[in-house]
């Protein structure tokens, strides 16, 4: 099982450990900061080379943090494995959004 968080996440959700990372490895970037085709080739190549149980995507509400969803989505995909994936939308007070 794997927990994909955008750095902000850990900061922002008090329920981070107990809610999100307990039982996950977890995989931490930032789509905005970072090279995306870089996360998008190496999460693609992940995912073809592994039998991943479950996903879940931690991401801020802000505009960037859909990008991380996006790159998760697309590599999926890319790697031709299905995984059921979850997603987890965190508000900028630190709040459990809809996703």
């Amino acid at each position: 099982d794997l927990l994909f968080a955008a750095d902000c996440v850990p900061f922002a959700y008090p329920g981070f450990h107990e809610k999100l990372l307990r039982g996950r490895v977890c995989l931490v970037g930032c789509p905005k900061l970072d090279d995306a085709q870089l996360y998008l080739d190496k999460l693609t190549e992940m995912f073809r080379l592994n039998d991943v149980k479950s996903v879940m995507i931690a991401y801020m509400e802000v505009p960037c943090c859909g990008g991380m969803v996006r790159l998760v989505e697309e590599a999926t995909k890319a790697s031709g494995k299905k995984s059921p994936l979850a997603r987890q939308k965190i508000g900028i007070t630190g709040d459990e959004l809809p996703s």
